[in-house]
């Protein structure tokens, strides 16, 4: 430790100043024992420090930050219970493969095992979530633990890795020339390191294997993930499909990659496209549950899958015919230039192209004709195309979207329209609720250029809503537009069987307050607030909220009957 008389440097400013040595530009989170002067002093040593009302919420925003940026988002929060809140986000970011680093304070070393304030043992806790989970059991410990924790949350399968601090060593001092020497130690080792992807050793005949399979294929489709948004594979996923002539299906974070208006894109054919064809090349997705784990009855029995994927892990799990380790991108071009020695394209009269193309103008026109309807009380056709339409308007660069809720995001999927990537969030791998506005907060400072749009149901808006604060405070372009339907799924859904009992006359589990105001928890804060009932109502509200790019809420009051229990996932409930 340095004397009282030299200039000396503590945990909380040497941790602020590795964060920002390491490149760190913003960080998310909730302030209180011990870690309020890290906040401070990490903002002055240049990374913003963004403060929430809850965890959970800052947890969510260091997940989408990853995605948006491809750099690891940062989550503070205090000890105990603050650690166990930020589990959320750690997860999520993990379940979605998005880099996120936790950084949390806890107790004082010599108190652990006495039931010190806020005493958990979180390494322990954090470790089911996390990629790496390590503690700094001396202030010299930080400046290697933080490079060494942000280069793991986005080492292979990105994901969320776990910084402790305990209030000890946040306290300890050094010397300010150690300080600085620690830091640039931690610069060197990270500098040092092999900054070249690991080589899968059959890449190469997968990449001729992979070609040959697509140019003898009848029937062959790219399945485009978040993982190669998040990858920036746009450019040559784009011109594999341009120069293939085979045709696109996104998953809802891969929507943009190749824009939705492309000719190609089966979206509106999803069924047709994923029922019938014979080689599937899947892209930075994987075989779960939102693509039916590759399996019959929605994916033909013959079907032949090409996985390319930065797991090997992965790629063991679901033995595809071919098997691609690496980036997203890297591996799309390097196919590119291997298709490009013996090219191919499918002309737009090819059986496969045609039908795929007709399947989805017909889809479209069945859509749109409910579309054009204005229907009052608002259903959730007409709002969403209303709100697509104005989206649109906006042009380039486009909105960020942030879609949550049950049938509020799921109509949101296939009406609101995605020309660009990483242009919409939503609840992701895990379909996890609660994540809208701290994906807004997100989105806003990570692309400062973009509005951002948040279209959200009253109740996955009520997981996040005090965070409304948090867009006036910080005076975010964002508009938050809620689908108020009374509830979960829209009210009282209950048949006879369920209105007995002790407690038949308690609102249903599903109810809410008849048209909550939450328009004016917004005006509460200094927001713009709007009631809309109308089609023209609804047009002027984002007409001014859109101009003025500052923090709104949309208040959109909804038919309670207009939507289905758990949106199209029924069978799950």
């Amino acid at each position: 430790m340095a004397s009282d008389s030299a200039a000396t440097v503590d945990g909380s400013a040497l941790a602020g100043r590795a964060l920002a040595a390491a490149g760190a530009r913003h960080m998310f989170g909730v302030v209180g024992i011990p870690v309020t002067s890290l906040a401070s002093r990490a903002a002055a040593a240049g990374c913003r420090f963004l403060a929430f009302r809850n965890e959970q919420s800052a947890g969510y925003a260091a997940a989408a930050y990853g995605f948006l940026t491809g750099r690891p988002g940062l989550l503070l929060t205090v000890s105990g219970p603050g650690c166990v809140h930020g589990l959320a986000g750690l997860s999520h970011a993990t379940a979605n493969a998005w880099p996120l680093l936790m950084v949390s304070g806890s107790c004082d070393q010599r108190d652990a095992g006495r039931g010190d304030f806020q005493e958990l043992d979180q390494i322990a806790a954090t470790k089911p979530f996390a990629k790496l989970a390590v503690k700094a059991a001396a202030i010299a410990d930080i400046p290697r633990l933080v490079f060494q924790a942000l280069a793991a949350t986005v080492a292979g399968r990105p994901g969320g890795c776990y910084l402790d601090i305990p209030s000890d060593v946040l306290h300890q001092t050094l010397a300010e020339s150690e300080a600085a020497s620690l830091i640039a130690e931690a610069v060197a080792a990270a500098g040092s390191a092999d900054p070249s992807p690991p080589k899968h050793k059959s890449l190469d005949q997968g990449i001729v294997e992979a070609a040959e399979l697509l140019r003898r294929a009848e029937r062959p489709l790219v399945v485009v993930g978040k993982g190669a948004a998040y990858a920036r594979a746009e450019e040559a996923i784009q011109k594999l499909v341009d120069t293939t002539g085979i045709p696109f299906l996104p998953t809802p974070m891969g929507k943009g990659v190749v824009p939705d208006v492309h000719p190609l894109s089966s979206t509106a054919a999803r069924s047709l496209a994923i029922g019938q064809c014979d080689v599937a090349l899947v892209v930075g997705a994987r075989l779960n549950w939102l693509l039916h784990f590759g399996e019959p009855p929605k994916w033909s029995k013959d079907v032949k899958f090409i996985l390319v994927d930065v797991s090997e892990d992965e790629i063991e799990l679901r033995k595809p015919q071919v098997g691609l380790v690496g980036d997203a991108k890297r591996v799309v071009e390097l196919l590119n230039r291997e298709i490009k020695d013996q090219p191919f394209c499918l002309a737009r009269s090819h059986p496969w192209v045609d039908a795929i193309t007709k399947k989805s103008k017909d889809n479209v026109l069945k859509m749109e004709a409910q579309l054009v309807k204005d229907v009052v009380p608002f259903n959730f056709m007409t709002p969403m195309r209303i709100i697509r339409d104005a989206i649109l308007a906006e042009g380039s660069p486009a909105p960020i979207v942030v879609s949550e809720g049950a049938n509020t995001m799921d109509v949101g999927r296939a009406v609101l329209v995605q020309n660009e990537p990483r242009t919409r969030l939503d609840a992701g791998t895990w379909g996890t609720m609660g994540v809208g506005l701290g994906y807004c907060v997100a989105a806003a400072v990570a692309e400062p250029e973009r509005l951002v749009v948040a279209v959200e149901g009253d109740s996955g808006f009520g997981f996040s809503a005090m965070e409304v604060e948090t867009l006036v405070r910080y005076q975010l372009p964002v508009v938050v537009i809620v689908f108020n339907n009374n509830g979960v799924y829209g009210g009282d859904r209950r048949g006879p069987d369920e209105l007995t009992g002790p407690y038949k006359d308690d609102p249903a589990p599903t109810s809410f307050v008849p048209g909550a105001g939450y328009h004016k928890m917004m005006e509460a804060f200094g927001g713009k607030g709007y009631l809309v009932e109308t089609p023209d109502e609804l047009r002027s509200a984002l007409s001014e909220s859109f101009h003025a790019r500052k923090p709104a809420v949309i208040n959109v009051t909804i038919d309670p009957y207009a939507g289905a229990e758990s949106g199209r996932m029924q069978h799950k409930n």
